[in-house]
C-alpha cells in the first residue's frame, strides 16, 4: 500500500500564508498532529517498509514522527508547488491575479513566476511511476498542492476536482500498489477538518 500524507501545521499555515518552498518547521500543533496520526496508523497495524519525503523540513519532520524507525529518502519531486514571487503572501490580502487563479484552478493558469499545475502533476507522476510495484507499505510525506498533484495523477477522471478539495495538515490518502500498478486513492485519515468537514 501507498500512504500519502500532508505535513503537520507550521506557523505559515497558522497565519494562512502561501508557504510554498520556504522552509519552515512544524509548530507545536503540527508536531502533535503528526504524533496523533502516527498513533492512528499504528492502531491499524500499519508499519512502513519505505519512507519518502519532500526535502523541506516540515515534511521530513512529519515523516520521522510517523515512522521513526525509518530514515526518510528525500526526493526533490515531492517538494511543494513553487509560488514564485507570491511566496509568503497572506491569503487575506490576495492580489487580483491570485484570486483569479484560485477561482478556477482547472481553467486559469497560475500567474507568472508560479509553477503551473500540470508541471506539479508531471513530477509527482514521474515519482509514482518509479515506486510502482514496490513490495510493502510506502509512506510519502509531502505538501498540499504536491499531494493534490499526486492524487490527480492517480485519478485521471477526476477532471481537476482535487485542486479545489480541502486537504488538512496530516491528512492521509491510501492506495493499493501491486503488480497491476497503483490504484485509486481514498482518504484514510483527516485529523484537521475545516468547518464544513474534510
Amino acid at each position: 500500500m501507498i500512504y500519502i500524507i500532508r505535513h503537520g501545521q507550521t506557523e505559515m499555515n497558522n497565519v494562512k500564508a502561501l508557504q510554498g518552498r520556504s522552509d519552515h518547521p512544524l509548530n507545536e500543533t503540527g508536531v502533535k498532529q503528526a504524533e496523533d496520526t502516527a498513533k492512528l496508523l499504528a492502531d491499524q497495524g500499519i508499519k512502513f517498509d519505505y519512507v519518502f519525503s519532500s526535502p523541506l523540513i516540515r515534511a521530513v519532520q512529519t515523516a520521522k514522527l510517523i515512522s521513526p524507525e525509518n530514515e526518510p529518502v528525500v526526493d526533490e519531486r515531492l517538494i511543494e508547488m513553487d509560488y514564485g514571487k507570491y511566496e509568503g503572501l497572506e491569503l487575506s490580502n490576495m492580489p487580483p491575479e491570485i484570486k483569479f487563479f484560485f477561482s478556477d484552478f482547472v481553467n486559469n493558469p497560475a500567474p507568472d513566476t508560479m509553477e503551473q499545475l500540470p508541471a506539479v502533476v508531471d513530477r509527482l507522476g514521474e515519482f509514482l511511476e518509479e515506486i510502482k510495484g514496490l513490495k510493502g507499505n510506502i509512506l510519502i510525506s509531502t505538501h498540499a498542492i504536491a499531494m493534490k498533484g499526486a492524487l490527480e495523477y492517480l485519478t485521471p477522471d477526476s477532471n481537476g476536482s482535487y485542486w479545489s478539495k480541502y486537504i488538512g495538515n496530516c491528512a492521509v490518502y491510501s492506495a493499493e500498489n501491486d503488480e497491476n500498478g497503483i490504484g485509486v486513492p481514498e482518504e484514510l485519515i483527516c485529523i484537521t477538518p475545516k468547518v464544513l468537514g474534510c
